[in-house]
């Protein structure tokens, strides 16, 4: 089956796929922490769920996306909430992705990050059964006693703990990744509440937005970010649209 191709609309007219048009975008490194990318996919009107999960929202074009970014990145990070219910597997599941990493010079796949405020991780989740996937948890609290350890777990993740003080933020974690796991590029892949803490930290860069031709309707779904208001908006730059099909692919750049 063929790539899904995209029509470019902006800044210049064309037709790629998604590496094609992932591979001409640069991102600027810091030196303290990563460039933090966030992708979602929300419905023509502003829900980023239905029935509690992002997949009915999905298409072939944003599953493309989806995984290109994947391939792009250094590290993936997600809540608690959205592995579980999404149902998380390893970060990177085509053999020739991960081959291609490997010749680069780089991580067959990239890191899964987890950050858990109350120490309860969703072990059950595909990811923690792969052997090759390497996970980095935060928290403030124990792993231990939830039933699963690497040790007595052979065809496990490769699980690091990284115990946080209760009041260390989200910087904190951007810091750690990048001074000692060399982390440049983090993709966040939600949930809107982590999107909201990130935001409100100044630690979002760029936004990668699918819009699907849907419609959710009454409260069944989730907004983009959920948390209290900031205090004033966030601007933003809009860099590059892409159609497929009538979804929208919007990419956003912080200038606020």
């Amino acid at each position: 089956m063929s790539a899904p191709r995209f029509k470019q609309l902006l800044p210049a007219a064309g037709e790629l796929d998604a590496p094609a048009f992932l591979n001409q975008l640069e991102f600027p490194a810091h030196p303290d922490r990563p460039h933090v990318i966030t992708n979602f996919v929300i419905s023509a009107d502003g829900q980023a769920s239905f029935d509690g999960r992002s997949a009915p929202l999905s298409d072939a074009g944003d599953r493309a996306m989806f995984h290109a970014l994947r391939g792009r990145v250094d590290a993936i990070l997600a809540g608690t909430n959205t592995m579980r219910l999404e149902r998380y597997g390893r970060t990177l599941k085509d053999a020739d992705a991960r081959a291609a990493r490997l010749a680069a010079g780089r991580s067959a796949e990239p890191l899964a990050v987890l950050i858990s405020r109350s120490g309860q991780v969703p072990f059950e989740i595909p990811l923690f059964a792969e052997p090759e996937a390497q996970v980095i948890v935060f928290s403030p609290h124990p792993l231990a006693g939830q039933g699963w350890s690497s040790q007595t777990t052979p065809d496990a993740a490769t699980v690091t703990e990284v115990r946080s003080k209760p009041d260390d933020t989200l910087a904190t974690a951007m810091a750690t990744l990048r001074r000692e796991h060399g982390v440049e590029l983090l993709l966040c892949e939600g949930g809107p509440t982590l999107f909201a803490a990130l935001r409100a930290e100044r630690l979002v860069d760029e936004l990668f937005l699918t819009v699907a031709p849907k419609l959710v309707g009454g409260a069944a779904g989730l907004s983009l970010a959920t948390g209290p208001a900031a205090a004033e908006p966030t601007q933003m730059t809009l860099r590059s649209v892409l159609d497929r099909k009538g979804t929208l692919f919007l990419r956003y750049v912080m200038t606020g």
